[in-house]
């Protein structure tokens, strides 16, 4: 018999800055750092999680030390939002621009589509009727 998924259990990116990703993600959709160390090269590595949601991000400040150029590359990553007004609040509080004319009114839900400090895409979503 072969393993069922239950849910997927972290999304794992670069990030440019450290600190300043740990802060923005903490600030835009409440994350919390709730696990940080260094690799034995000396990278910074952390754990942040909002709910049943993590994500985990390593320090990478010249995209280039990564692997190097030739991975494949995360499009974008998704979180799904239930209240559109206080989503709106942090997009007009922080100024967050969309790199993809937003919001996009889907048939069942509404996106806008941001970028973090480092230039990661995530696509913020709002089901209508939660579905």
């Amino acid at each position: 018999m072969r393993n069922k998924v239950a849910k997927l259990d972290h999304l794992n990116f670069t990030v440019s800055n450290f600190d300043k990703a740990t802060a923005w993600y903490k600030e835009i959709f409440h994350f919390e750092l709730v696990e940080e160390g260094k690799s034995p090269e000396g990278v910074r590595w952390g754990i942040l999680r909002r709910g049943d949601s993590m994500l985990a991000i390593s320090e990478y400040p010249n995209k280039k030390e990564y692997r190097g150029v030739d991975d494949h590359v995360m499009n974008h990553f998704g979180l799904k939002l239930t209240d559109r007004k206080a989503w709106e609040k942090p997009m007009e509080e922080f100024e967050l621009k969309a790199y993809y004319p937003s919001p996009v009114e889907y048939p069942n839900s509404t996106s806008w589509y941001v970028q973090d400090p480092s230039g990661n895409k995530i696509e913020v979503a709002i089901w209508h009727n939660d579905r």
